[in-house]
């Protein structure tokens, strides 16, 4: 078994749907950085609300915005390319966060994990099943968008034989070991999206 000790934040009492900028602020304090998730949130991660027109829902692309507000349990999230853009703002010079969207979980645990580094991974809430939708027109293009709804973004920070394990920001789970098959089937549902970090 490999698991890396990385300092745990519970999301759910203050950001029910800020899943992912939790999971950006414990791997920054396990790199060394002083920061909150407040700050994070309020200096790093672009936001852009969802509008309703002519009763019709528009949002923003998740791959550039978060969708809402983490503060807000009716939000969405952000995908991993947005994320990559608010890690390196917080981070300046020192790391940088490889897009590893599509990248095998092996792959993962041999390229960052086994090296002692976490990673930024999206699967399901709870490691629930994915429910398609809710869709929305994008904001900047009129683009039709579906979400997959039980996103949940979580940090890898080891395995063993039969699970990974997470430190896993939902409902206060802590770290919280999954088993592997599963895992990947709800990795998969999520576009596979990972974000690695690498010292420059």
């Amino acid at each position: 078994m490999r698991k890396i000790q990385v300092p745990y934040i519970d999301q759910s009492i203050k950001y029910p749907t800020g899943c992912e900028s939790v999971s950006a602020v414990m791997l920054l304090k396990y790199l060394g950085y002083e920061i909150t998730v407040d700050e994070f949130i309020q200096n790093c991660l672009e936001c852009r609300e969802m509008e309703i027109r002519d009763g019709v829902l528009y949002g923003p692309d998740p791959n550039k915005f978060f969708c809402g507000n983490p503060y807000d349990e009716e939000s969405y999230g952000i995908y991993a390319r947005g994320l990559q853009k608010a890690l390196a703002k917080a981070a300046g010079d020192h790391y940088e966060f490889p897009d590893e969207t599509g990248t095998s979980t092996e792959t993962l645990l041999k390229k960052y994990i086994d090296q002692d580094m976490p990673v930024v991974f999206w699967a399901c809430i709870n490691m629930r099943k994915e429910i398609p939708g809710p869709e929305w027109k994008l904001l900047d293009t009129g683009e039709r968008f579906c979400w997959t709804s039980n996103e949940h973004c979580m940090l890898l920070v080891g395995y063993d034989e039969e699970k990974y394990y997470f430190n896993d920001p939902y409902d206060n789970n802590g770290v919280v070991g999954y088993p592997r098959t599963l895992v990947e089937k709800r990795h998969a549902a999520q576009h596979s999206m990972a974000l690695g970090v690498l010292k420059r």
